[in-house]
């Protein structure tokens, strides 16, 4: 089944053609009475895939085969076409280990790619201004020319391997579904908690990223075409982190453990040093400075509703961060040996004053992905769970496979639904981001639709509870704030101001 919602246009998207798709509106007694059932939401939060890399060959959705020649057609710096998509590797230059292909989306699961997804993959760059350039006003058709691995942008997969494209078929999948704002999982995280960017007022010229006239990465004088090498930029590694203004936007690490940055030596281990640290090779920057803007966290609890944010390896992680800082780590944003690779950037509400070490606010809600599988299995999940699998289990390319987080996302749903709360439960399984990978649906721009932060490129999305449509797809306008919309509607809370006025709100996957 298919709703009768209109797909959005491949071409450029205007505020006026997407206010002409608003959705019917409901009575306000049947819209009352279908928020009034769920009584528990979950938010799983997956990483780095665009929707047609997972599902862009998805039965019945706007996948592959509706973008046009312009979107699938990638261009060099220069406007013209590339005569081939090559893959680069961590030198920049071609990597031999790849086929060249056609300048055409491609199987990455097929001949003669042949990489299937129990195999670890390239990651491509996914950073706000990258992002940006990329979708180019909505033509999609800057992946290659605006990635560190080149062509390797323009692959996907056959999703029907994927345990969740069955539970994808048997409720909703929306495939109209944007990352709240452009760019990389730390930003995203952030949007998923408060519709906000962090501000860095005092971030030194190291970290802010450099832009031309035009407001776009500057790009070195030797920066090649797109047909020979990777694009070189002034805002490299870990630099860019913030913009000229002062907006914290790539990743950057949080102000307590754990983080990414080592505790003083002479300092309390609960803090991170001031001036940053070294992470692998780079540098880390300073990390960003407490927050105090208003989290969907503080609008439930002023309103007395409960609920955590479970992180799979937090408990772990927290304990490997308070080390001494000479101490090897063994969790934080380590790979192999059984580690679950924690990576402290994707853990938006230690980012906020109010969740500082020693509040009692920590203390009760943020939480171990233990206490999370406790709780489903006992029926005792707040009204609102946000989950966080450890970075093993995100499918986030790189550091792990794709089939892994797909057996633990469809493993935690098969526990949700045994749960004695499922009869009331909403679950969204989502992604924080597109990982770099093309997409062809230009995000919707315009006022109410987007700002200067977002909306991104889509991403996979799925609705799975009771009261959810059964084997539809939903093409209504949706980003990630659609799921504060979501839960500030149902349980009347105060609206983050965020929040984007002409976004769906999940209800349109309601019976």
């Amino acid at each position: 089944m298919r709703l009768s919602f209109p797909l959005l246009p491949i071409a450029a998207v205007s505020a006026a053609v997407l206010a002409g798709c608003a959705a019917p509106s409901d009575t306000a007694a049947s819209s009352s009475t279908r928020l009034e059932r769920i009584r528990h939401v979950v938010v799983i939060y997956a990483e780095n895939h665009s929707f047609d890399n997972m599902y862009g060959l998805f039965p019945g959705a706007n996948g592959i085969s509706q973008a046009t020649p312009e979107q699938k057609t990638q261009l060099d710096h220069d406007g013209k076409p590339l005569t081939e998509l090559i893959t680069f590797g961590s030198n920049g230059k071609p990597d031999e280990r790849f086929p060249r292909m056609p300048n055409a989306p491609f199987r990455i699961d097929a001949p003669p790619v042949n990489r299937p997804p129990t195999t670890i993959v390239p990651s491509p760059v996914h950073n706000f201004y990258h992002n940006q350039e990329q979708i180019n006003g909505g033509k999609n058709n800057l992946f290659a020319a605006m990635s560190n691995v080149g062509g390797w942008t323009m692959g996907h997969y056959d999703g029907s391997q994927f345990k969740m494209w069955q539970w994808a078929k048997d409720y909703t999948l929306a495939d109209n579904f944007f990352m709240g704002a452009f760019g990389g999982s730390y930003l995203n995280h952030q949007y998923l908690i408060c519709a906000c960017a962090p501000r860095h007022e005092s971030a030194p010229a190291t970290m802010r990223a450099r832009l031309d006239a035009n407001g776009k990465l500057e790009k070195m004088p030797d920066s090649p075409s797109a047909n020979v090498g990777a694009v070189k930029l002034y805002s490299s590694g870990l630099g860019g982190q913030v913009t000229p203004d002062g907006y914290s936007i790539n990743t950057a690490q949080p102000p307590y453990q754990p983080s990414g940055i080592t505790p003083q030596p002479n300092g309390p281990r609960t803090l991170v040093n001031p001036q940053g640290a070294k992470i692998g090779s780079l540098d880390s920057g300073e990390p960003v400075p407490p927050q105090t803007a208003t989290t969907i966290g503080d609008t439930l609890s002023a309103k007395g509703v409960s609920w955590a944010w479970y992180a799979g390896g937090y408990n772990l992680a927290l304990t490997d961060g308070m080390q001494a800082p000479e101490a090897k780590r063994n969790v934080i944003y380590h790979r192999g040996d059984g580690s679950p690779n924690f990576q402290p950037h994707h853990q938006p509400f230690n980012y906020f004053a109010r969740f500082a070490p020693g509040t009692e606010a920590r203390a009760q809600h943020l939480r171990d992905g233990e206490d999370f599988l406790q709780a489903i299995d006992k029926g005792t999940l707040p009204a609102v769970s946000f989950y966080k699998p450890a970075g093993v289990n995100t499918q986030h390319p790189s550091y792990t496979d794709i089939m892994t987080g797909d057996v633990h996302i469809n493993d935690l749903l098969n526990r949700l639904k045994a749960s004695p709360q499922w009869k009331d439960m909403l679950v969204v399984v989502t992604y924080d981001e597109n990982g770099g990978y093309w997409d062809h649906v230009p995000p919707p721009s315009g006022p109410g639709w987007g700002d200067r932060f977002g909306p991104g490129s889509r991403i996979p999305t799925i609705l799975v509870g009771p009261y959810v449509k059964k084997g539809a797809i939903d093409s209504t306008p949706m980003d990630t704030t659609s799921i504060l919309k979501f839960i500030t509607r149902r349980f009347g809370l105060q609206p983050l101001p965020g929040v984007r006025e002409k976004m769906g709100d999940l209800t349109s996957a309601l019976n």
